[in-house]
């Protein structure tokens, strides 16, 4: 579903990625592991096609990603750090301005409301969410289209523990190829079922979720 061939990635003289190569099933549930600044945000963004390589190649389900964007744009739903939510308009209003935007019937939104559990504060403004019910809102705003590729970055950053676990629950319903960056190496193994280490714009290693141990992780970085 998503293959990533020597993909270099530079700002200024800094280098973000360093020939990164990964292949990523479908249906696959795939965590990107690393600290800040690793080159995870970067990767992903890359893989969504928000950024362009200074090398490389990226395949989505066999295209070519930069040479097919408006394609591969209608099978990924993409939670950045920014919400991409509108605070003065309803919870709603915010999902039918996007359904709007990727031509979705409107039975879709309460269907999905209903999905993350937001119905009943549907015709509420989202300046009232709490943030767990704003990061809930946009994964449901990533998912509206039906996409074939979720792309979470960090997703829980920022969240309490009781609204951690609601995503948790919620995203394991989720049918899709789903690619998680994380710094935490338990929220990997949770949710993901290959664990991918990155560091300083290199894949160090690559093991399954349910085999891996820290010990694995803390040896690739000598």
């Amino acid at each position: 579903m998503i293959a990533v061939h020597g993909v270099v990635k530079r700002f200024g003289y800094k280098y973000a990625l360093r020939g990164v190569d990964l292949n990523i099933e479908k249906g696959e549930r795939f965590a990107l592991l690393g600290p800040n600044g690793a080159g995870k945000t970067t990767l992903l963004k890359i893989i969504a096609t928000l950024l362009k390589p200074d090398k490389g190649e990226v395949f989505i389900n066999g295209m070519d990603a930069f040479k097919n964007r408006e394609k591969i744009k209608k099978l990924i739903g993409l939670v950045s750090h920014n919400t991409l939510l509108y605070d003065e308009l309803t919870v709603k209003e915010n999902l039918s301005f996007y359904a709007d935007l990727y031509d979705v019937e409107e039975r879709r939104i309460d269907d999905i409301l209903k999905f993350f559990d937001l119905y009943k504060r549907r015709n509420d403004q989202v300046s009232t969410l709490s943030r767990g019910m704003k990061q809930r809102l946009s994964i449901a705003r990533a998912l509206l289209h039906d996409p074939e590729i979720i792309l979470l970055d960090e997703p829980t950053s920022g969240l309490d523990f009781k609204s951690k676990e609601k995503f948790y629950e919620m995203l394991k319903k989720i049918d899709a190829t789903i690619v998680l960056t994380t710094h935490s190496f338990s929220e990997a193994k949770e949710l993901c079922e290959k664990i991918a280490v990155i560091n300083d714009g290199r894949i160090l290693g690559v093991f399954k979720a349910d085999e891996a141990t820290k010990e694995d992780i803390l040896s690739l970085y000598g």
